[in-house]
């Protein structure tokens, strides 16, 4: 299975995907710290984790797939929702809520 293959799987077959620095738990970036964050205030009680820094291949395809160049990508319902500070601001104004509770 191709890298990109790998990614499509893991956004369409979970609700809420995370590919950021780090781990839920110890993210490795403050950007990556901070959608974590927005995501928990949200009540997000699952969330699909990837740590693109154990696996450089995913790293490189996350950016290739999503035509995004930056780390943390957030997905939900399998379309890609942005970066931290669009997730930031999304959450700011009540449109990130919404979307997770579709």
């Amino acid at each position: 299975m191709s890298v990109a293959d790998s990614i499509k799987e893991q956004v369409t077959t979970h609700p809420v995907v995370l590919y950021m620095k780090g781990t839920l738990s110890q993210p490795q970036c403050g950007f990556s710290a901070n959608t974590v964050n927005v995501l928990n205030a949200c009540g997000v009680e699952k969330i699909f984790a990837v740590d693109v820094l154990a696996d450089p291949e995913i790293r490189q395809g996350i950016k290739d797939y999503s035509s995004w160049p930056t780390i943390p990508q957030l997905y939900v319902n399998g379309e890609f929702v942005g970066g931290s500070d669009i997730v930031t601001e999304m959450y700011q104004n009540g449109e990130l809520q919404k979307l997770l509770q579709q």
